[in-house]
């Protein structure tokens, strides 16, 4: 095992919801479920009808979030678009932007 901080288990992902995410809720709720995870970012409508979403982290805790959002709307989802990526700033909290 290496102790390299370039290999360590933190990183983003920016996520693309594509269905009924508009009006449901979806923000504020995805906001509830990131109060159970050690994450950061934002979760914000997009003029297109999708709702973008930045999550920074552990890797790990990052993917046990994003499952909890897909699992709580599983009825509503038709696609989700997901990349690792670099913030173009650093977050403090996870909340919703308009």
């Amino acid at each position: 095992m290496s102790s390299d901080p370039a290999n360590s288990d933190t990183g983003a992902k920016r996520v693309i919801f594509h269905g009924r995410v508009q009006g449901v809720g979806f923000r504020a709720t995805t906001q509830s479920i990131a109060s159970r995870f050690a994450v950061t970012g934002y979760v914000r409508n997009q003029a297109d009808g999708t709702v973008e979403l930045i999550a920074a982290g552990s890797c790990s805790e990052i993917d046990r979030f994003l499952s909890s959002i897909r699992d709580r709307f599983s009825a509503n989802l038709t696609n989700v678009e997901e990349g690792n990526v670099t913030p173009a700033e650093s977050f403090e909290q996870f909340e919703i932007r308009r």
